[in-house]
């Protein structure tokens, strides 16, 4: 029986950064049973609008209510930022690189980049952090460099918008259990892992 997780998500996403701490408990709870395979929602690809005051306001009352419900650590120095784009394709073009690279962490992989984001205030627009956070995270710097700029990881990362837009997802995080090719939503929005763990279950047990 074929059984497993579709997630769409992205790295510049605060309630994915919330809902962090439940893929990882699926992860140790159910492991290869049931693997989560991670697809790039495509929160805000492109934007070129420039962070007012007002975005940046909008910005911080969802960060304080994502921290309110999941109990994630962020870094509000972030709003001292001038002149700053929230575009979030760079970063999901990023996860797409290590995705092609290495699939088994692609999931360890966004929550890196969730946390150099989040909790240390990380520019991943920026093309040259995104390959210093990879470096990190223990990619080979010029292989990596070589799959970010490669045009198909381009258009694998639109093809993941495009698959999620059509799969009619409008927010993240989004979860959809597949078994035998038979898809169930898990949740479409941030849910902790105690009022998601229970329907879970049961659908793995069914």
């Amino acid at each position: 029986m074929d059984r497993y997780l579709l997630y769409f998500a992205d790295p510049m996403c605060s309630w994915c950064w919330g809902f962090a701490p439940v893929t990882r408990k699926i992860e140790e709870t159910y492991g290869e049973k049931l693997p989560i395979r991670l697809f790039m929602g495509g929160l805000r690809p492109g934007n070129t609008k420039i962070m007012d005051d007002r975005a940046k306001a909008d910005t911080r009352s969802h960060w304080e209510h994502v921290t309110e419900l999941s109990g994630q650590p962020f870094d509000f120095s972030f709003f001292e930022r001038e002149d700053w784009v929230y575009d979030t394709d760079p970063a999901s073009r990023a996860l797409v690189a290590a995705r092609r690279l290495d699939e088994s962490r692609a999931m360890a992989f966004l929550r890196a980049l969730h946390e150099a984001f989040y909790t240390q205030n990380r520019d991943v627009t920026d093309a040259e952090t995104l390959v210093d956070i990879a470096t990190e995270f223990g990619f080979d710097r010029d292989a990596f460099r070589a799959a970010f700029e490669d045009p198909d990881t381009t258009q694998e990362t639109h093809a993941d918008y495009w698959y999620a837009q059509n799969a009619g997802i409008r927010g993240f995080p989004a979860l959809i259990a597949v078994k035998d090719e038979k898809a169930t939503a898990v949740t479409f929005g941030f849910q902790a892992w105690e009022a998601l763990a229970p329907g879970l279950e049961q659908w793995m047990n069914a």
